[in-house]
């Protein structure tokens, strides 16, 4: 059987290394403007499992709802990959993310990403770690020093 050839067909899913992770997360991110993750989806289980800072959400679809309405929020949404490094079934992912949003200021995200790949080297659970609070409240003028003190008092 032959696919329409309007058809647009997902590539072949198959095992992640960190090249192709390089690559592909790049790919996704430094379009000019919005990202495009759809290149992404195909290297993700139907069931993932996604958590970070602020949600869980299990499934393709409702990652792929998350990942829309994130492209949505922000104006323009940038990121920098600075290491990709694997062991076993685990590949981490360093990054620094740049989010302009609608009405204020650009905020830069500094993290990383865990991707827990299946015995077929699908993504079976991705988590995402950043500082959400600190990242933000450095791009308010008022909050950031007060905020950093805060930190400073209570933690360092």
């Amino acid at each position: 059987m032959t696919a329409d050839p309007g058809t647009v067909r997902e590539p072949p899913r198959t095992g992640l290394d960190p090249d192709t992770v390089r690559e592909v997360w790049s790919r996704t991110y430094n379009t000019s403007g919005k990202p495009d993750w759809s290149h992404i989806f195909p290297y993700y289980r139907d069931d993932v499992v996604f958590q970070d800072a602020i949600q869980r959400v299990e499934g393709r679809e409702a990652f792929e709802a998350l990942c829309d309405r994130l492209a949505k929020r922000c104006r323009e949404l940038r990121m920098h990959i600075v290491d990709v490094s694997q062991t076993d079934r685990i590949i981490f992912l360093e990054w620094e993310m740049t989010l302009m949003f609608q009405r204020y200021p650009s905020s830069t995200l500094y993290g990383c990403t865990k991707l827990t790949l299946d015995e077929d080297g699908l993504i079976a659970r991705q988590r995402d770690y950043y500082d959400l609070w600190g990242d933000i409240f450095d791009n308010i003028p008022r909050l950031a020093k007060a905020y950093r003190r805060f930190m400073r008092r209570k933690f360092g």
